[in-house]
């Protein structure tokens, strides 16, 4: 299994994220545990959640890093997977908070519910776009101090607020992002190549993209209205029924068919083929679908694959 260090730091991942916000949402603890196994039994070693999911049907968060750390201390496996959640998001009892009093105390939680000693990728889920920056990278340099988390990365901050908190690092010595983890796909593709691409290329910044294949369109299974039922996520998908996302879905038919693989697959392994994207961050909710994540680091597009995907999604 090939594998790709975050940024510049030891952590070492495999080019797939599991995405684990199904995590006592669309799947129960036993489900979550089967597919958590299929995944690392395949040689994928990188688990992403985050302090909050999945608060939007349970009020208040923690489910999904409580059944992780379950798993992971049923397995005896913590020492081999790379684990990143965040610190930030609302939730029906506070609204997003990045101040130190509340990352030293969620990161004291998060620990407790993953039953473990350290977070491997700590992230800024959500910008308050209240507290200093400086306040928040203090937290952060100390919990890395105190042992509890290796590296900090950054997910829904805007552009001038990335490119601050990376200088006050450089001034003030304090912990500096080493990713970003933005909305990006095929159909999603402005917002971080024109705000955010040259600031991962300066600094040197990996990338895990979130809603990876769009919410499931880029499955290829929602190609009208009457589809959008297929799942619980189905409502989401109705905004790419327009005539662009038709022209993606086409290419990815036809990219998928000559390499005898699925639209999935294939939109994975564009976002893998891009400038600093080291592991798509993606969710399955069957060993039928983790197939189609299993299949896209092994899918080499050529020049013509990625020239027909770039322009139906330009």
């Amino acid at each position: 299994m090939k594998k790709v260090n975050i940024g510049n730091t030891d952590l070492e991942v495999a080019r797939i994220n599991f995405g684990g916000n199904v995590f006592g949402w669309t799947l129960d603890e036993k489900q979550s545990f089967e597919i958590l196994d299929a995944f690392t039994d395949a040689g994928f070693n990188f688990i992403d959640t985050a302090d909050t999911y999945s608060w939007w049907v349970n009020e208040v968060g923690g489910q999904s890093e409580t059944i992780i750390g379950k798993w992971m201390k049923s397995r005896s496996n913590r020492d081999q997977l790379v684990i990143a959640t965040k610190v930030g998001s609302e939730t029906k009892e506070h609204p997003n908070d990045i101040s130190k009093k509340h990352i030293l105390k969620s990161v004291d939680e998060s620990l407790q519910r993953l039953q473990t000693d350290y977070i491997d990728l700590y992230y800024t889920h959500f910008d308050d776009d209240v507290t200093p920056v400086e306040e928040t990278l203090s937290a952060y340099d100390e919990i890395i101090k105190a042992g509890k988390v290796r590296h900090i990365a950054a997910s829904n901050l805007s552009p001038e607020r990335l490119l601050e908190s990376l200088k006050v690092s450089e001034v003030n010595n304090l912990p500096k992002y080493v990713a970003l983890q933005p909305h990006y796909n095929l159909v999603e593709r402005e917002g971080y190549e024109t705000k955010y691409a040259g600031v991962v290329e300066e600094h040197g910044l990996s990338v895990m993209t979130y809603f990876s294949l769009a919410s499931g369109f880029l499955t290829g299974k929602y190609r009208s209205e009457d589809d959008l039922n297929k799942s619980v996520r189905g409502g989401s998908v109705k905004q790419y029924l327009t005539p662009k996302g038709m022209e993606i879905i086409k290419a990815l038919d036809t990219v998928s068919e000559k390499h005898n693989s699925k639209p999935a697959t294939v939109a994975l392994a564009w976002l893998m083929a891009q400038p600093h994207v080291a592991a798509p961050i993606v969710s399955a909710t069957s060993k039928a679908q983790l197939q189609t994540l299993f299949d896209a680091p092994k899918l080499n597009l050529d020049a013509e694959d990625l020239e027909l995907l770039e322009t139906a999604s330009k």
